[in-house]
């Protein structure tokens, strides 16, 4: 809850940098997550295990791959936020399980239950209805799911843990950030040491509230069942809709009012479904006894 609660209410922290660049956000985000996870790998005594393991031709293209997927979700949801489209944002939040529910299909050849399919077909329904009633689609929250649907299916596949995977990445983007930031800087347009102690702060804080979640995440997933995970992860997309509707006013048509209502009618029967599943499998596996 903890890290899904902090993913929620990230529209108020990228507010608070608004004045600065996207480009330049993206950047210390990467650079001051990298410098985090580099030092948790160094304190905790993995590096020679993280060595040993990541420098491998094969896990490097992978985790490229990963890379790029990272910072155009990134990128996309920062710009995205700060430049009032943050109930966008959440939709893409809300569309990407049922996203990762198809890509899993397509290239895991995973097996889609049939009541599966409904919530699949009526998510698919929703971006349909968005593009007819706005004559543009969703783009927003299309590339927030689906960098994020395709960056889980490296992660799933990859043979790294999320330490040492999301250290590799972010090491592997550093020197371009590197580049970029020695570049704004030379020409005058650097937000880093020039926007005030408060502004250098929440850049540095950046890499903070990456890496922070990602860890709780991570601790979280080894001490309850996959189905609490799912419901969960819900509490994101929620807290970002509502930071983007109460909070910083929005505007949240009748239209968005059909679409978000599709979805979430996706995601209920999605919910439901997968939670039945699960206690049949419960109830059917021996020496479960039944209450």
């Amino acid at each position: 809850m903890g890290a899904h609660a902090i993913w929620g209410l990230f529209p108020i922290y990228w507010k608070l940098l608004r004045h600065v660049p996207a480009q330049q956000l993206l950047c210390h985000r990467i650079l001051w997550s990298c410098v985090l996870l580099f030092a948790a790998v160094l304190a905790s005594g993995q590096w020679a295990a993280f060595r040993r393991t990541a420098f491998r031709r094969t896990v490097l293209a992978a985790y490229a791959v990963a890379a790029v997927m990272i910072s155009i979700n990134w990128f996309t949801y920062v710009w995205a936020v700060n430049a009032g489209f943050i109930v966008e944002t959440s939709l893409g939040y809300f569309i990407n399980p049922l996203l990762s529910v198809f890509i899993g299909v397509i290239f895991l050849r995973e097996y889609l239950r049939p009541w599966q399919w409904v919530p699949v077909g009526l998510a698919g329904f929703a971006i349909l209805y968005f593009t007819y009633s706005y004559g543009t689609p969703p783009w927003i929250a299309l590339v927030l799911a689906s960098t994020w649907a395709v960056y889980g299916l490296i992660k799933k596949i990859a043979p790294l843990g999320s330490l040492h995977g999301l250290t590799l990445e972010t090491g592997l983007l550093l020197p371009l950030v590197l580049a970029y930031l020695v570049y704004v800087e030379s020409v005058g347009k650097g937000a880093f040491i020039h926007g005030g102690p408060a502004c250098d702060v929440l850049l540095v804080g950046a890499g903070v509230v990456t890496v922070v979640p990602l860890f709780l995440f991570a601790l979280a997933l080894r001490r309850i069942t996959l189905v609490m995970a799912g419901i969960l992860q819900y509490i994101s997309p929620t807290l970002q809709f509502l930071c983007g509707v109460v909070l910083y006013r929005e505007p949240f048509t009748a239209s968005r009012v059909i679409c978000f209502t599709i979805v979430w009618v996706a995601l209920a029967i999605f919910g439901v479904e997968g939670f039945l599943t699960y206690r049949r499998a419960q109830g059917a596996s021996p020496g479960c006894a039944r209450p």
